[in-house]
């Protein structure tokens, strides 16, 4: 089977029906982001687009839409290439009649309603009734869109509003109107959840729907105050990031990136639509007069020749510069001075008394206002709002939870002490004890306590811990207990990196199992961005600095050990995997004899770049994979993936480097996958587990081309680390073969003789204390 063959595991449940095939309409920016994505998930896709002004007999009149397939290759949109053959081009006058076959139609075209009209006029006379008709516009009401249309049309409408790019933005904003059927705004979410792995935010049919409504309020209020408190671009950025868990771009960054050229094509369209006494009307972005120089002057951001930003002067040549808003000038980046810029989170910037922390809080003040004013509006609690701001602005944390972290109740006192008046839903805070009173509730936009909405299907290692309890645990992990039989060992170091204790864990999650304690075990947590970024560095650095090398063989053989004893336990053992798989984390990784992964996983073997080769049981574990995939020299295959030191940029990538079997699964929903985890792991015991087959392993024949030949102009540190794991795979005649048993301690070998290199050893600290690698 190849790449392009492959199909996600989609998470199941009564009455749900997949979608299949796909229509989108508009090869825009979004339209094509779109079609890319459904590709990722498996779906067949038809991109239509108009007809080339101008084209003549015979001339590509499937151009545009073409064209937006290959930026998408180019660009990313496409998890690995190949999806790309999923999406078939076409244009709307000779193709429109493929919407016959679609189980979804989307629409991305111009944000023009006599534009939509008119098409959409043209597919309620092809389409299928019952199939999903969904439009991608940020902001048209669905009133508006169905005006005029008929019955059936009505009833299977919805509004899909993506963000961007689709392959990456979690969001999902759906949006219904009253003519809505509710099996088919059930069925979009349905697909969204769990064929497109978003998290949707169902919202009401108001104008900007959840995240724009409040996120574009934030940063017109972010930087028309920060022009009225008299900060430079620098110290309003600074305070508008790290202080509140935002992005680095703080507010003005975030103009550079989605581009200035935006403010006269959103703003306008959304305030047009709010009625007068909106707070959005009173922070006019159109009129003020930093806006107007950087449109007049084409200065729209990252996409020109600069905005508040710029890295490229005049000349062509690279700066760091940002607009002086007096002169309008662009200058060098200068320090920030103000103390609310190393404040470490909100509580602390807002008790300053800087410049700085006023400015602070009269954002923080504002944009809460407008959240507690708008929640009733635009959804049904708190918690909506706040994953509008975090997923489609990545916000650590929305405004409501913001505000928990200060308190409900000193956010009122500092309210009434300046005379500002206090919002409703504060209040009911307040008498709540805080917007999130606990684990289980959450205010609702009306502001009653209410039980947080649990998603059916998924599946977190908390909310296990609190149903089953706890197994065993440490500092750096736990033994958790699933239900079912199945237990998760669950990391709990920073970034999930292994470290003594998480070997340790390993052994009592193996002394538990083998007793009988669980049936099955998945390696899995809550954490958002990782699986296991790998080996804890610090943790081998204390033998280094004692100058104890056979201390360090021991931890090595220790954890290569445990892993080895993972892969042959007499239960089932799956890795939910999701985010970085990285090192000694995709080691462990490879230690399950299942994985079910996040389609987006950051897996590979970077130890070359910290003076290291894969030892607790990598580089074996990589040809033993290369063999079971069938490649015609597998030690070639398994050299080139434990020293090129590249990542994965998806699952399906790192099914390519065979970090991934044909066994494995890849899911979209990167909240769905311990759930699927589980119940692979529950599927394994039905269908009789038994350990997997000792195999024995070809060998690099030493007359053939040496493995490390191509690195004869690298540094010495590469080409002694290169030449170690060539040592590993490369058999001492043609035709050797080698147990896995007999190469593990060639690991281990190695691994403790590079560690004893000063030039390695350099490696190891140079990345320790500055997160960056050396090349030397």
């Amino acid at each position: 089977m190849t790449i392009a063959d492959r199909q996600p595991r989609i998470p199941m449940t009564d009455g749900f029906t997949p979608v299949r095939r796909a229509v989108v309409i508009g090869a825009g920016t979004m339209g094509s982001g779109i079609a890319a994505h459904l590709a990722n998930c498996g779906i067949t896709v038809t991109l239509l687009d108009r007809v080339p002004d101008d084209v003549a007999d015979g001339e590509d009149r499937v151009a545009l839409a073409r064209t937006a397939i290959e930026r998408q290759v180019k660009g990313g949109g496409f998890m690995v290439p190949e999806f790309a053959e999923r999406v078939t081009p076409g244009n709307v006058e000779d193709d429109l009649a493929v919407v016959a076959d679609a189980d979804w139609i989307v629409e991305a075209v111009f944000e023009d309603p006599d534009v939509k009209h008119e098409l959409y006029t043209k597919l309620d006379g092809l389409r299928r009734p019952g199939t999903l008709m969904s439009s991608n516009t940020s902001g048209i009401p669905v009133a508006e869109l169905v005006r005029g249309h008929s019955v059936e049309f009505a009833r299977d409408f919805t509004i899909t509003h993506f963000f961007n790019p689709p392959r990456t933005m979690e969001l999902l904003e759906v949006v219904a109107g009253d003519a809505t059927a509710p099996e088919m705004l059930e069925r979009t979410i349905q697909v969204a959840d769990r064929q497109l792995g978003k998290t949707v935010l169902e919202c009401r049919d108001t104008p900007g729907f959840i995240a724009n409504r409040l996120g574009s309020h934030w940063m017109a209020v972010a930087a028309l105050e920060a022009f009225r408190a008299g900060l430079d671009v620098e110290t309003a950025d600074a305070i508008m990031s790290r202080p509140f868990g935002i992005p680095r771009t703080g507010v003005f960054g975030l103009f550079d990136l989605v581009g200035v050229n935006l403010v006269p094509l959103l703003w306008p369209v959304l305030t047009r639509a709010l009625p007068a006494d909106d707070a959005a009307q009173r922070y006019d972005l159109m009129g003020d007069r930093v806006f107007t120089h950087l449109l007049e002057n084409g200065l729209i951001g990252r996409r020109g020749p600069g905005g508040f930003t710029r890295r490229k002067n005049a000349a062509g040549e690279k700066v760091d510069e940002v607009i002086d808003l007096d002169s309008l000038e662009y200058r060098a980046r200068r320090p920030v001075s103000d103390p609310a810029a190393a404040a470490s989170d909100v509580a602390e910037v807002l008790a300053g008394d800087s410049a700085g922390a006023q400015y602070a809080w009269t954002v923080f003040a504002q944009v809460l206002d407008y959240a507690c004013h708008i929640a009733p509006e635009v959804g049904d609690d708190v918690a909506a709002v706040d994953a509008g701001m975090e997923l489609g602005y990545a916000w650590k944390r929305g405004p409501f939870k913001l505000a928990d972290a200060v308190g409900a109740a000193e956010l009122v006192a500092r309210y009434e002490a300046s005379g500002r008046p206090v919002p409703a839903l504060l209040s009911a805070a307040v008498a709540a004890g805080g917007f999130f009173p606990d684990a289980d509730t959450v205010l609702s936009s009306s502001g009653s306590v209410v039980e947080r909405r649990r998603v059916e299907g998924v599946l977190t290692v908390a909310d296990a811990e609190r149903a089953h309890g706890v197994l065993a645990e440490s500092e750096s992990a736990a033994i958790v207990d699933l239900g079912d039989g199945v237990a998760c060992l669950a990391l709990r170091t920073k970034m999930n990196t292994c470290d003594a204790g998480v070997i340790e864990m390993v052994e009592r999650a193996l002394a538990l199992g083998e007793s009988g304690q669980f049936r099955a075990l998945v390696i899995g947590s809550d954490h958002p961005r990782a699986f296991s970024a790998g080996a804890n560095l610090a943790t081998f650095t204390h033998f280094i600095e004692a100058d104890d090398p056979e201390g360090l063989r021991a931890l090595i053989r220790r954890g290569q050990v445990a892993f080895a004893a993972l892969r042959s336990a007499a239960f089932p053992v799956v890795a939910a995997a999701k985010g970085f798989a990285l090192g000694g984390g995709c080691e462990l990784m490879l230690a399950a004899n299942r994985v079910v992964s996040h389609a987006e996983l950051f897996a590979g073997f970077p130890e070359r770049s910290v003076g290291l080769l894969p030892a607790w049981g990598g580089t074996v574990q990589s040809l033993v994979r290369a063999l079971r995939a069938g490649e015609a020299e597998p030690a070639v295959a398994a050299f080139a993936v434990t020293t090129s030191c590249e990542v994965s940029t998806s699952a399906w990538q790192a099914g390519e480097w065979h970090l991934l079997t044909g066994s494995d699964e890849v899911v979209a929903s990167v909240h769905r996958v311990l759930a699927e985890a589980k119940a692979v792991a529950l599927g394994l015991l039905e269908s009789g587990w038994t350990p997997p087959a000792a195999v024995e392993l070809p060998l690099h024949s030493p007359d053939a081309e040496p493995l490390d030949a191509g690195w004869a102009e690298a540094s010495k540190t590469d080409r002694a680390i290169v030449a170690r794991v060539a040592g590993i795979l490369t058999g001492d005649r043609p035709g050797a073969t080698a147990s896995e048993e007999e190469l593990l301690p060639l690991e281990v070998d190695a691994a403790v003789d590079l560690l004893q290199r000063p030039l390695n050893q350099e490696r190891v600290w140079h990345l320790l204390k500055t997160n960056k690698p050396l090349k030397n």
